[in-house]
């Protein structure tokens, strides 16, 4: 009996117990789950003292945010100015940062505390961006301020979270040597603005930075400034900065290397004018040599016929003239892997009918098996022309009597190939249709420059503002784009004040700002079967770019703003 009752209260002490553990498990608290993601940056809701207070005498500043806080970054990216020789101590803690200052302030001086993107909050990492806090230990605040806007000189687009600093001229001497303590960054309208300055004559930089130390480094930064300084006794609102990638002063050989099918990569730090390679040692190796530059001549790609040398010292030439030597190591037991293969200029399957078939091979070619290479229209053999270009030692064009909506099947056999190293291809196949020529229109521009005493370049770019064709512009010229694809197309005029045919960027050091360039306003569009015309009349002085903006763009401000864009007529092709 009483064995059963004790059986009892132990199988309802067990209930209880699982009751206690469901209830528990229901009530406990859990992460949300879902939900927006907090893009919000944290929100001051109060400082003590208050922002730009005067007679300053604390020794301690408290702000409060809406949530808690974190620091991040905050040895690169706070800044005091004046500088101190002991930087204020920051401490962040839950929804508060205290800022500890030594005690050697100025007397009757005004100090700014930039904190660049150093506060972000717990949980996401908001940055809040350009936040700053000022005060005079002096009865007065300086009050002066810098705004203005920063583009890329080469695209005209606005540059966001681009670092804009000044510098005293008396500390000019530290640019690209020490961080600027007076700084702030570009919104996405590319606009910037400083406040709290004292009258002084500054110099004035933007940097758009990979580093994030706020220290110029030519090999990765791009860079814009006022050549001369300028004297600030008043707020100044219309600075206009433009930043470009400086071209290194000094030669240099960026990468190196011997790749897996047996040639060697070289590339550089600058756009050479008439290159040349020459093998040095073993100077026997040099004969039989190939290479190919980039259409930019700032990489090469070089195949040996013996590859039996343990090592190989290579010497890169400009204009007859050794710019610089460099060695690379194999092991004899190194193996390559050696297949031919064809890229080709199709666009989604189809081919431009004004253009011919062209294949671009990844080795150099030693012979062709014609017998190999079968070219089937509606499943039938026809006959074609192999060709190889005259300029690029890789490409090879075949030409035919292409015939619109008919199916082609270009195949190349086995072994069809024979490259450098004796190495073939396995077999190949490209299925492809003629594009319709009714999807194709022509643009003829009559480009007329004001100022014919001056040289410029009519660059023809797409949306992405990669340049499609090129033509130097002295006097009224026809230019005429035949056939090209239906789309987007803009134009834009180098000034070519050198007169070499390209645009040149800056140089700091020199004080030389990049070659000025003009967007033309109108999309200069492609529509299919149609023809047509457009003026370029080209101002005699460049205008004012009214930059574009990258996040949010306006489309009729897409481009910077022409007062002169000349009649467009047009007519559809029948």
């Amino acid at each position: 009996m009483l064995k059963n009752r004790n059986s009892q209260i132990l199988t309802h002490f067990t209930l209880l117990i699982l009751v206690a553990l469901l209830i528990y498990g229901c009530a406990a608290m859990q992460t949300p789950q879902g939900g927006p993601r907090d893009e919000t940056p944290p929100k001051v809701l109060k400082m003590t003292p208050e922002n730009l207070t005067t007679n300053f005498n604390a020794k301690k500043i408290i702000i409060e945010f809406d949530e808690y806080i974190k620091l991040n970054n905050e040895f690169k990216e706070f800044s005091i100015s004046p500088e101190l020789e002991k930087i204020p101590e920051l401490r962040a803690k839950l929804r508060r940062l205290e800022i500890t200052l030594p005690d050697t302030l100025e007397k009757n001086t005004t100090y700014t505390l930039n904190f660049g993107k150093s506060i972000v909050d717990l949980n996401e990492a908001n940055e809040l961006k350009n936040f700053s806090y000022a005060f005079s230990t002096g009865p007065t605040l300086d009050s002066l301020s810098i705004s203005g806007n920063v583009t890329n000189a080469l695209t005209g687009e606005a540059e966001l979270e681009t670092t804009v600093f000044i510098l005293p001229l008396s500390r000019d001497s530290l640019f690209g040597k020490k961080r600027a303590p007076i700084f702030t960054l570009t919104d996405s309208s590319g606009n910037f603005k400083l406040n709290n300055l004292k009258k002084d004559t500054y110099k004035i930089y933007a940097l758009k930075e990979k580093g994030g130390d706020r220290i110029y480094q030519q090999v990765s930064d791009e860079i814009g400034f006022l050549k001369e300084p300028f004297v600030l006794d008043k707020n100044i609102d219309s600075i206009r900065l433009s930043v470009f990638k400086e071209l290194a002063p000094d030669f240099r050989i960026t990468d190196r290397r011997l790749n897996a099918d047996g040639s060697i990569f070289l590339s550089f730090n600058q756009r050479l004018k008439n290159p040349d390679l020459t093998v040095v040692f073993p100077a026997a190796v040099d004969q039989g040599k190939q290479f190919q530059f980039n259409k930019t001549k700032d990489s090469v790609n070089l195949w040996l016929n013996d590859l039996s040398f343990d090592s190989v010292k290579i010497a890169i030439k400009n204009e007859g003239k050794t710019l610089d030597t460099v060695k690379l190591t194999r092991s004899k037991r190194d193996t390559y892997n050696r297949v031919v293969n064809a890229s080709d200029n199709l666009e989604g399957g189809a081919l431009n009918p004004f253009k011919d078939l062209t294949l671009s091979f990844n080795l150099p070619i030693k012979s062709i098996d014609e017998s190999k290479i079968v070219l089937l229209e509606d499943s039938i053999p026809r006959k074609f022309t192999l060709v190889k270009d005259s300029l690029d030692i890789l490409k090879y064009h075949i030409k035919y009597k292409w015939r619109a909506k008919e199916d082609y099947i270009l195949l190349l056999r086995e072994n069809a190939i024979n490259a450098i190293f004796d190495a073939k291809n396995k077999e190949l196949t490209k299925k492809f249709t003629l594009g319709d020529a009714n999807e194709y229109g022509t643009l003829t521009l009559s480009v007329e420059p004001i100022d014919t005493a001056k040289r410029y370049v009519l660059e023809i770019v797409n949306k992405d503002k990669n340049v499609i064709a090129a033509y130097p512009i002295a006097r009224k010229t026809s230019v005429k784009l035949a056939n090209y694809k239906q789309g987007v197309y803009y134009g834009r005029i180098v000034y070519d004040d050198n007169r070499n045919g390209i645009w040149d960027t800056g140089n700091v050091k020199e004080g030389i700002q990049p070659e000025s360039i003009w967007y033309f306003t109108k999309e200069l569009s492609i529509r299919a079967n149609w023809d047509r015309n457009e003026i370029i009349s080209i101002p005699a002085t460049p205008p004012l770019p009214t930059p574009t903006v990258k996040e949010k763009p306006k489309v009729e401000n897409r481009l910077p703003q022409n007062t002169d864009t000349g009649p467009s007529m047009g007519r559809r092709n029948n």
